[in-house]
């Protein structure tokens, strides 16, 4: 993707960052200098960090004009964690721990920005956030190449028995002398399925289409553009088409109560016993026992995992012992650039929050 300039006033940040792929957004007015005067005054806003292992392009930039106070203990102690947020102006949400009444209660009333560092906001309670008109920012767009990249990995080692054919190494099983020993799935020519077609999604469609795909279907709410089912030579279908005509079933939703659980049993029996199911979106859109029943019986091919239900994934959890799935430790976004893009878009979200301006990537 195009990298594109995000400015934001001297008075606020000090200085613009280069982000990758993410869009335009326009300066906040340099002559509100009012502002300026608030902001440059001594640092008049305390912020909280929520996790020591935020990249320092997000914390230098809250540094110029905020006091951080961040939490230390990893994983995070909820006990510091409540402590250090009492009384502060503004929060960089740095992990996963839920985000809820009980946070917001410890801050206090003065609290007036928060910006998770994620895309997905389902360990947030947003209503409780909307009901205190407290702007919420996070940080979707950037992850979308990180995230593609892996999804296309994952599709491509369980369509290919990557797994399987590691444990026979493992075990001296090498039996090159067959003619069809691990034979996978072809990518070329097949109908690709995604279950939600958003940023993500479309990332993934583009890589794929290098591998000569046939045609993608997805499921969503609303229909996409008419440009970009042209440009992925896409249709949207229902799920229960989704699930019949697909070669391959990619996940790319968010959680929420409607898609909590989706693919179940009846699910799997509606996809092709050649089918490849690829998660990188939420572990709980998945029942992840009928997957264990569909993939033991080979019901369908084979599944590739970013994400799983719990999470981390017990060493003793039944998937695990399978052959034809590969389980990754959600780590889609996980490249240094990457994540240092996402704490530098949560910090512009949380200064413009605090300015009182619209904030770069609102969650609502």
């Amino acid at each position: 993707m195009l990298n594109r300039f995000i400015g934001l006033s001297a008075a606020i940040v000090g200085r613009s960052s280069r982000i990758s792929g993410f869009p335009f957004s326009p300066l906040l007015k340099a002559g509100n200098q009012s502002q300026n005067r608030t902001m440059s005054a001594g640092k008049a806003f305390k912020v909280l960090v929520t996790h020591p292992e935020v990249p320092q392009e997000g914390i230098d930039l809250l540094k110029e004009n905020c006091e951080i106070i961040q939490v230390q203990s990893v994983p995070i102690n909820r006990a510091e964690l409540l402590e250090k947020i009492r009384g502060v102006d503004g929060v960089l949400w740095g992990g996963h721990e839920p985000l809820n009444a009980e946070a917001l209660d410890a801050a206090g009333p003065q609290l007036k920005s928060i910006s998770t560092m994620s895309a997905g906001i389902d360990y947030v309670d947003v209503p409780e956030v909307k009901r205190r008109k407290i702007p919420l920012g996070h940080t979707p767009t950037v992850l979308n190449t990180a995230v593609a990249d892996l999804a296309v990995g994952l599709l491509i080692a369980a369509s290919r028995r990557f797994h399987e054919g590691r444990k026979t190494i493992d075990n001296d099983k090498w039996e090159n002398y067959h003619l069809n020993w691990l034979l996978g799935q072809d990518i070329r020519d097949s109908t690709v399925g995604f279950y939600g077609f958003g940023g993500i999604g479309q990332a993934i469609a583009k890589r794929l289409s290098g591998f000569d795909i046939d045609k993608v279907l997805y499921t969503t709410r609303r229909r996409v553009h008419k440009e970009i089912e042209e440009e992925f030579n896409a249709k949207k279908v229902d799920f229960d088409t989704l699930l019949a005509e697909s070669d391959f079933v990619v996940i790319a939703s968010p959680l929420t109560k409607d898609t909590q659980g989706v693919f179940n049993a009846t699910a799997f029996n509606k996809m092709k016993q050649t089918a490849v199911l690829v998660n990188i979106a939420r572990g709980k859109i998945v029942n992840q026992d009928d997957l264990y029943e569909a993939l033991k019986s080979n019901r369908i091919f084979s599944a590739g995992l970013d994400v799983t239900d719990p999470e981390p994934l017990s060493p003793k959890d039944k998937l695990l012992t399978l052959d034809n799935v590969v389980v990754l430790p959600h780590i889609g976004s996980a490249t240094k650039r990457t994540r240092a893009d996402m704490s530098t878009i949560a910090a512009h979200n949380v200064l413009r929050g605090l300015a009182g301006e619209p904030m770069l990537s609102p969650a609502y």
